[in-house]
């Protein structure tokens, strides 16, 4: 048996007398890995943010004992907890974008962890930064030491704060949600870049994940959480075989499920052919021999009325681009057909009627819905725009909407901030829906949200296209909600269609080597 490095008794944390970590007890042994999993709200980030005591001081009470290597912990000295955080314990956050500092390259914020802990400046320090970025897979680290973190990718971003916090060798790495921000593809090689470095450096390792699925490769233990109390502690293999919590098996159990709704028309609602967005680079003398960036290169499409097409790859493909394009939100060639009338000539003022049959639902509900309107502000202001309702009407509407979406019409006069992520998000379709659209772009939905959460609002989705014979444009980079909604299917990597088909068809006979790669990384049995 491993000795522990962290030996966590009888943690409880409040805020403002609100208990959120109830009586918690676990161990994090020297040099292995365990996973601590739940929905938002479960407590798993306060459980960890407490090791480092990064929670506010403010409000908060936190009882127990949290000790690493016999050392207390909780309540300790800021000088210790200042001589601990990047040197014996560090931690990658689940936003790398948010936690790197926008003004600083890489390798001043590798370096200030270098200076700080090890003394380290000068070239001896570049040495070691470069060597760190090598470390986690950064390709030609000598060329992304001025980079700033808008000019990396997410992934890439991700592996430089990982650089950072390994930038001490410590001994516990906490990762919180290193992943959930990432594509299919990049959560696998981050995942398995952890798991390398974990038995490399015989580090421990505190995983943290809403997706039970996705620790099932690297995880040794596993811990359950649910509303603050861990519910289940148990080997990871022997969880996945035989879950005791009816808790554990809801996790396992939280695929996006079902297949797309039955559909025989030939009705077409949108036909693109050739559709192009190209960026200019600059370059060349006199505008001659300009580069540009072809987001969208030659793309042609089309959706027959209430089925859904499933548009799929990952960050940078041109995904969003391409459905923007449609919408006439971004400048664009060739043809854009809706319900048989040509779109692409039609200038913004000409677009304004049509933008009632062409509604949208963003990735981030919490980005998306202002702070400053309650959801019945929210909601009715398309009506305002495009209706001539009364406000007596309107209320209505916005009442039917809400009530068709699962939000109890009554919290209607409350803001998007009291709402959890899930709610939010079908607050954002209600929006949508309140039109009456014929057709709703989708963009990544459902991938910002808990698995759980992801497969009700997969649900909600469907019954909607069925009473309403809605047309989904649907974009994602998660092939399991894809397959449970999309009848047929495009793969677009670098700006082109690489292969489209009936969605089962290309999930079960994929043909070009890319959209493999997806669904092995999504499906790791995958050949």
């Amino acid at each position: 048996m491993s000795e522990n490095l962290i030996e966590i008794r009888d943690l409880s944390v409040s805020f403002n007398g609100h208990t959120v970590v109830k009586h918690l007890s676990l161990d994090i042994p020297a040099g292995e890995c365990l996973a601590l999993v739940g929905e938002s709200g479960s407590g798993k980030s306060v459980t960890a943010h407490s090791i480092l005591q990064l929670l506010p001081q403010a409000g908060t009470l936190s009882t127990g004992s949290i000790r690493y290597r016999g050392k207390e912990l909780l309540g300790a000295d800021g000088n210790v907890m200042r001589e601990l955080r990047g040197n014996q314990i560090a931690m990658i956050f689940q936003e790398p974008m948010t936690s790197l500092n926008p003004l600083h390259t890489v390798s001043r914020q590798i370096g200030e962890t270098l200076l700080l802990h090890k003394g380290l400046t000068g070239k001896a320090a570049q040495a070691r930064i470069i060597e760190l970025l090598e470390l986690v897979g950064i390709q030609h680290p000598k060329k992304r030491l001025k980079a700033y973190p808008h000019e990396l990718s997410g992934g890439q971003r991700q592996r430089v704060m990982i650089a950072m916090a390994l930038a001490c060798e410590p001994e516990l790495l906490i990762a919180d949600e290193p992943t959930t921000a990432l594509d299919v593809t990049v959560q696998r090689k981050i995942l398995l870049l952890l798991k390398q470095l974990q038995q490399r450096l015989n580090m421990s390792l505190l995983l943290i994940s809403h997706d039970l699925n996705l620790v099932h490769s690297i995880a040794q233990r596993v811990c359950v959480m649910r509303a603050g109390e861990i519910v289940e502690q148990s080997n990871c293999q022997l969880l996945f075989k035989n879950p005791q919590h009816p808790y554990s098996r809801l996790l396992l159990d939280a695929e996006p499920a079902g297949e797309p709704l039955p559909r025989d028309t030939r009705e077409k609602v949108l036909e693109v052919d050739n559709l192009r967005v190209w960026f200019s680079l600059g370059g060349g003398i006199f505008n001659r021999h300009r580069e540009y960036l072809k987001a969208v290169d030659d793309i042609s499409l089309s959706i027959e009325r209430g089925k859904t097409l499933g548009i799929v790859g990952e960050s940078g493909s041109g995904k969003s681009t391409l459905g923007q394009a449609i919408l006439r939100l971004l400048e664009s060639r060739g043809s854009i057909r809706f319900k048989g009338h040509a779109l692409d000539s039609l200038n913004q003022k000409q677009m304004r009627p049509w933008r009632k049959q062409m509604q949208v639902v963003f990735q981030d509900p919490y980005g998306s819905l202002s702070p400053r309107m309650s959801v019945a502000q929210i909601i009715s202001e398309g009506l305002e725009v495009h209706s001539d309702l009364d406000k007596a009407s309107c209320e209505a509407e916005v009442i039917r909407a809400l009530e068709e979406v699962g939000i109890n019409p009554s919290s209607r006069h409350r803001y998007p901030h009291e709402f959890s992520g899930g709610q939010r998000q079908r607050i954002a379709i209600a929006r949508a829906l309140v039109l009456k659209p014929a057709l709703i772009l989708l963009d990544e939905p459902t991938s910002a949200l808990d698995r759980t959460v992801q497969k009700q609002v997969v649900a909600l989705l469907r019954q909607l296209q069925e009473r309403h014979g809605l047309t989904y444009l649907f974009i994602s980079h998660d092939l399991a909600v894809v397959k449970a909604l999309a009848h047929d299917l495009i793969v677009v990597k670098d700006g082109k269609v690489v292969e489209r088909g009936a969605s089962h068809d290309v999930f079960d006979a994929p043909q070009h080597p890319y959209t493999r790669e997806l669904l092995a990384a999504a499906h790791p049995g995958f050949n």
